[in-house]
């Protein structure tokens, strides 16, 4: 990357704040608008994905777009990424997160500081979240082999997609889970179901992380090559 590491933290930073900002806001928007539950959860989603495609675009080639611990997480062990930069990286992440909730409360005037009273916990959301980590991180490495233009759009897509598929609404993003535990609103996630989902969240991206390097790995070329007949 061109940019230094400050820029690149600024980046992650930024960039994870607008996210949680979109999703909280959103969320609170889609609340007011509706008394139905999916017509909410679909005003939640398509900005939500919308916002993704943005970021990725515009921050992508400055700090990589990680905007997720569990995405910085992968690249530090694919050594693509140095420890202490990843370091840094996640705490930039959940500190804009949690600076984007707040910001979303501003602008809907609400109460700034909140604590979520949202109860998402059990196994089957913990599933959810572990499914969702593992298809984010498939993708955007898949994405990065073959259609690395496309990432952006890959992204968005694919998390538009898993907010409905998932239990969980596909938070597979621990900083965005931190950040969600501060909002009393629609998005919100009762604090003490948060290490749960972050357990999950790390739990899928190391297991995408393993299938990929397995998956992708360049064929080896055999020693004993084979004589088709009709060619000797």
């Amino acid at each position: 990357m061109g940019f230094d590491l400050k820029r690149r933290l600024a980046a992650e930073a930024l960039g994870t704040a607008i996210l949680v900002a979109t999703v909280v806001g959103a969320g609170i928007m889609a609340d007011r608008l509706s008394d139905d539950a999916a017509v909410s959860l679909l005003g939640n989603t398509i900005p939500t994905g919308a916002i993704l495609v943005v970021l990725i675009t515009i921050f992508g080639p400055i700090s990589g777009a990680h905007f997720n611990p569990a995405v910085t997480m992968v690249f530090a062990a694919r050594r693509e990424i140095e420890p202490p930069a990843a370091a840094l990286y996640v705490l930039a992440q959940i500190a804009g997160g949690i600076a984007g909730t707040l910001i979303a409360h501003a602008m809907f005037a609400l109460p700034v500081l909140q604590l979520s009273e949202s109860v998402r916990t059990g196994t089957g959301q913990w599933i959810a979240e572990a499914v969702a980590t593992f298809g984010l991180v498939l993708t955007i490495l898949a994405g990065l082999r073959f259609r690395a233009d496309t990432i952006p759009w890959l992204v968005g897509l694919y998390i538009t997609a898993a907010y409905w598929f998932t239990a969980s609404t596909s938070f597979a993003n621990p900083a965005v889970a931190i950040a969600r535990a501060f909002s009393n609103t629609f998005s919100g996630i009762r604090p003490t179901d948060v290490p749960g989902f972050i357990i999950a969240e790390v739990s899928g991206a190391l297991v995408a992380t393993a299938v990929v390097g397995w998956m992708f790995a360049d064929r080896g070329t055999s020693t004993s090559p084979i004589t088709v007949r009709g060619a000797e």
